[in-house]
């Protein structure tokens, strides 16, 4: 099964997803990690990479499609994987698409994590109330604020390109997070108990 879950920042995609990959052996995959480990070993793409990034430049998309086609013909992939931070953009997601068909391959589902903006900053503060000092530096409104505002304006608008070949499926993820891994487990057809 390969998936993408969608949502802002503080939907609880991270939570989900690693559910998914504990009980399911779905291949959490993130495009960060994923830069980070083809410049640690040293490969010609890891080395392109490497020079883009100290450059300052973006990661281009034929590339990052590339870093994901090799990624996802890795063993720990077999039964699946999960999409974190990519597409980002309608032009990711057309690319994301060819280098599937090309891989004999398809998006099976795309999970959007719906949820109410006012309770995600009730989150954040009561989240920053209980750490105290131990709060982590872009956990305060600004950051948040700023970090939701790129996802409505660059994320959001890849939703439309898979709804209209009817991969969406919604889930109020303001529900307890066992009861939106249960809505979750049963859109894809999956049994909890697996």
């Amino acid at each position: 099964m390969r998936l993408i879950l969608f949502g802002p920042p503080g939907a609880g995609k991270g939570t989900q997803a690693k559910r998914l990959e504990t009980l399911h052996g779905l291949k959490q995959l993130s495009t960060g990690d994923m830069l980070r480990s083809a410049v640690d070993s040293g490969s010609a793409l890891g080395l392109k990479i490497k020079d883009i990034m100290a450059s300052g430049e973006l990661v281009s998309d034929d590339i990052m499609c590339q870093l994901i086609e090799l990624r996802i013909r890795q063993d720990d992939c077999e039964n699946g994987f999960i999409l974190d931070g990519f597409p980002r953009t309608t032009a990711q997601a057309e690319a994301l698409d060819a280098m599937l068909a090309k891989n004999d391959m398809q998006l099976d589902h795309v999970i959007e994590l719906v949820v109410d903006e006012e309770e995600l900053f009730k989150r954040l503060r009561s989240r920053i109330e209980e750490s105290g000092d131990t709060v982590r530096s872009d956990d305060n409104e600004e950051t948040f604020k700023h970090r939701l505002q790129v996802y409505k304006n660059q994320t959001a608008p890849v939703l439309p390109f898979y709804t209209d070949k009817g991969l969406v499926r919604q889930i109020d993820g303001m529900k307890p997070v066992d009861a939106v891994a249960s809505e979750i487990d049963a859109t894809l057809g999956l049994s909890a108990a697996a």
